[in-house]
């Protein structure tokens, strides 16, 4: 009960959107319609492989709904064929909301930060009306749409864990973004966008590793989205997760992802950690397997990889199949965007009870490692992407630097829409740490 309030404050967004609409979160379940939604499922008689992807496989029409409750918005959500992790054909599901001007030519994909391992989580669950837990956070997400929606945007918003609740899994957050837009554009009768419709990437947190990915990977997945992408927002960016494995290692409030991401990447990659886990670990390995962001936070303080693992595999570089997928997820090891970036990273991690500085790692906003995040946009700065913006908040959290950003990054795509240049940092970015691959070494 105590930790409670801490868990709150660090989803600070979420809370207060549900203590507004007089909400308590301790009341929200899972819903059973979430559960038994048949739109979720393709039934149809094709192997799902034989379509291309962001091919659009059903839609549907409903009420726009903010915690549990309908508004006069409508969405329209489509279900499409994607590619997840391991390069499967899957099925996914976005959400779009049309351009209240009734402009076509404009749109911003928005990436959620709902952060959970529960499909029940998601934002198109969220806007369909289920209200869970885990989804207070795309419910309050309405706070950061609305601007858009106001400003004339046609907005969409993918469910990018996919349907099995890939946490972390940057590839498929990535491809299920770029295919979002795909099926948004092929969808004219219900969405008014087609190919010629200009596209913005904006997303913070979790959001911003699905808005990272997809910025990298769209000149070789998607050629014909990125020649629609007028630019890429994002902050608070996952960078090299095994630094941030070490970053938030004894944290009093986020060594809770530490458990959340271990278990989205077995997800994701199809690897069997439990060999590797002592009876710690598997516990908390088991309770966490459905569970979101909110039940992470402040719910293990102090908790470390070493306090989870085998005393054989203290080192996680000494697990392979650990090795192999963090590299796979290293958004330094990917391609460079070619449009313009605007990158905002707190470093006040100490204001949310991070205060690690491990070597060659260093500080960060308490979950996310600025040094990763400025070696990333000078990586991009150098491989040919010159129209990097770079804002650094050294005096704010994680939770701290969405405050600045979200108004920044909503006038930072303004600009890029209305054509202006873009601006760059590329001189002035300081340097950061290597993005180099992990190495397997052996266990002890």
């Amino acid at each position: 009960m105590r930790r409670r309030p801490v868990r709150r404050a660090a989803a600070t967004a979420a809370v207060v959107a549900l203590a507004a609409a007089g909400i308590s979160t301790a009341t929200a379940t899972t819903s059973s319609a979430a559960a038994s939604d048949s739109f979720y499922t393709y039934s149809g008689s094709a192997p799902l492989a034989s379509y291309a992807p962001g091919t659009v496989l059903n839609t549907r029409t409903l009420q726009y709904h903010v915690v549990g409750i309908p508004t006069p918005v409508t969405a329209i959500q489509i279900l499409f064929r994607t590619t997840d992790a391991q390069g499967r054909a899957t099925a996914g599901v976005t959400s779009v909301i049309r351009s209240i001007s009734g402009n076509s030519g404009k749109a911003v994909s928005y990436q959620s930060f709902y952060d959970s391992l529960n499909p029940a989580d998601s934002p198109s669950r969220a806007i369909a009306g289920d209200l869970t837990l885990g989804g207070v956070i795309p419910n309050a997400e309405a706070l950061f749409v609305t601007p858009l929606v106001l400003q004339g945007y046609n907005v969409v918003i993918p469910d990018t864990e996919g349907q099995s609740a890939d946490f972390a899994a940057g590839p498929e957050y990535g491809t299920t973004t770029l295919d979002s837009i795909r099926a948004a554009e092929s969808s004219a009768a219900g969405t008014g966008m087609t190919s010629a419709t200009k596209f913005g990437l904006e997303g913070y947190s979790g959001g911003a590793i699905a808005t990272g990915w997809a910025a990298a990977l769209a000149p070789s997945y998607a050629p014909e989205v990125n020649q629609d992408l007028v630019g890429f927002a994002e902050g608070g960016l996952l960078v090299d997760p095994a630094h941030n494995l070490k970053y938030v290692a004894g944290s009093l409030v986020w060594s809770g992802v530490i458990p959340m991401a271990i278990i989205g990447v077995a997800r994701s990659y199809s690897i069997d950690f439990s060999k590797y886990l002592n009876s710690y670990g598997m516990k908390v390995y088991n309770q966490l397997q459905q569970g979101s962001i909110v039940n992470a936070l402040g719910e293990y303080p102090g908790l470390t990889w070493q306090k989870m693992a085998k005393p054989q595999y203290a080192n996680p570089d000494s697990v392979p199949e650990f090795v192999a997928a963090v590299n796979k997820i290293n958004l330094g090891s990917v391609g460079t965007p070619t449009v313009p970036g605007y990158i905002a990273q707190g470093g006040g991690g100490i204001l949310e009870g991070t205060l690690s500085n491990p070597p060659g790692i260093g500080t960060g906003d308490g979950v996310m490692v600025a040094g990763d995040v400025r070696a990333l946009a000078r990586q991009y700065c150098a491989t040919g992407d010159g129209s990097i913006k770079y804002d650094q908040f050294d005096l704010l959290s994680h939770t701290g630097t969405a405050v600045p950003w979200a108004p920044l990054a909503l006038l930072w795509l303004n600009d890029r829409f209305a054509g202006n240049a873009a601006p760059s940092d590329c001189g002035s970015i300081a340097a950061g740490n290597s993005l180099t691959p992990e190495q397997v070494v052996p266990a002890s």
